[in-house]
């Protein structure tokens, strides 16, 4: 919007308690210590409490358990939320709306015989769509993307530059797959035999149901047989690769540079945290957490949180964490104790032993 909404207006859309001007406008967004007088900025951790009293922004986001009236500056209106992240992205897409644009197929893109499309249908230059495709209403395509041979696009996908679906690939609807990513791809399968790694055929075909996002050069193999499927509403970061048969539940969340390994399966709701790594044929179960450079090599019940190489139960993990801050002590202590052993034995007579 050119001229930008008012600080009333916002309040209404996220449901805050207004303390402050309604009338000021906003014309954008940012952070606390850089947010100018005509933006808006947002407070939800006590970590960023220091910058609450300094900001210039026309009016802050603030979570109700985050501060106080009192910090915020006399002049910035302040909207009190249960949960400022929440309030935040409504707001955004308010300040920012997204501007789609007219539908069109680029006279240089390839469509071979037998795709099938659906209205308002965007194809970008040099984009290419193999035979057998069907691309549901109002999908982008963009440039020098490739769709294989008898994929399947839900309606309102947005399919950006230079990604690859692999043949019989299936994405579902209001599904956005980012720059670079590889979906279907033959998954990492090899028999040793007579002194040679002999590929192993991967026939299965890769499901990505709806309401997914994938990161840019995320890579996804198809199932070796069967499929290797991604669940409804679930985010993929930039970088991740997910092996062949792989299921992944509803609503998870897998963080920077996961690798998962194939026939793994993980339950609704997980978070894999960066560069978590997760052996093949294990289950996680639904709700579980697992932080960053994690090695997983055992199954992970339900709701529990691990962390560690190799991962472990928060508890163990902390304990574990904990003793070796003391090993360097503990040795020292030990060879103390060694010294007056052996000492000890030398004043006796008594052999010594090491």
């Amino acid at each position: 919007m050119s001229d930008g909404m008012t600080v009333g207006q916002i309040a209404e859309a996220i449901g805050a308690e207004l303390k402050g001007e309604p009338e000021r406008r906003i014309r954008g967004a940012a952070s606390l210590e850089s947010a100018k007088p005509d933006e808006v900025t947002f407070l939800a951790s006590r970590k960023y409490l220091p910058y609450l009293g300094e900001t210039r922004a026309a009016a802050v986001i603030v979570g109700r358990n985050f501060g106080k009236q009192e910090d915020i500056p006399e002049g910035t209106a302040a909207l009190w939320v249960d949960d400022a992240h929440v309030a935040l992205a409504t707001a955004l897409s308010l300040i920012y709306p997204t501007e789609r644009r007219p539908a069109a197929i680029s006279s240089s893109a390839i469509i071979e015989p037998g795709v099938e499309l659906g209205a308002d249908v965007s194809i970008d230059p040099y984009a290419v769509v193999r035979e057998g495709a069907r691309i549901g209403n109002r999908v982008r395509v963009g440039a020098h993307t490739v769709i294989g041979e008898r994929c399947q696009i839900g309606e309102a996908t947005e399919i950006r530059e230079h990604v690859c679906l692999y043949p019989d690939t299936i994405v579902g609807a209001r599904c956005t797959i980012h720059s670079g990513a590889r979906l279907g791809v033959d998954g990492f399968g090899y028999a040793y035999h007579a002194g040679k790694h002999k590929p192993i055929p991967q026939v299965g075909r890769c499901v990505i149901e709806d309401d997914v996002d994938i990161g840019a050069n995320c890579t996804i193999d198809r199932g070796s047989v069967g499929e290797t499927r991604i669940g409804a509403g679930t985010k993929i970061d930039n970088l991740v690769q997910v092996g062949h048969n792989v299921r992944v539940g509803r609503n998870c969340l897998i963080i920077a540079q996961v690798g998962i390994a194939g026939s793994s399966i993980l339950g609704d709701g997980v978070t894999l945290a960066g560069q978590v790594g997760v052996s093949g044929h294990l289950s996680i179960g639904d709700g579980a957490r697992v932080a960053a450079k994690s090695g997983v090599s055992h199954d992970i019940p339900a709701g529990e949180t691990w962390f560690g190489s190799p991962a472990r139960p928060r508890t163990q993990a902390l304990r574990a964490s904990a003793a070796s801050v003391k090993l360097p002590e503990l040795l020292r202590r030990v060879r103390r104790l060694e010294t007056l052993v052996n000492g000890e034995a030398d004043r006796t007579g008594r052999t010594r032993t090491t």
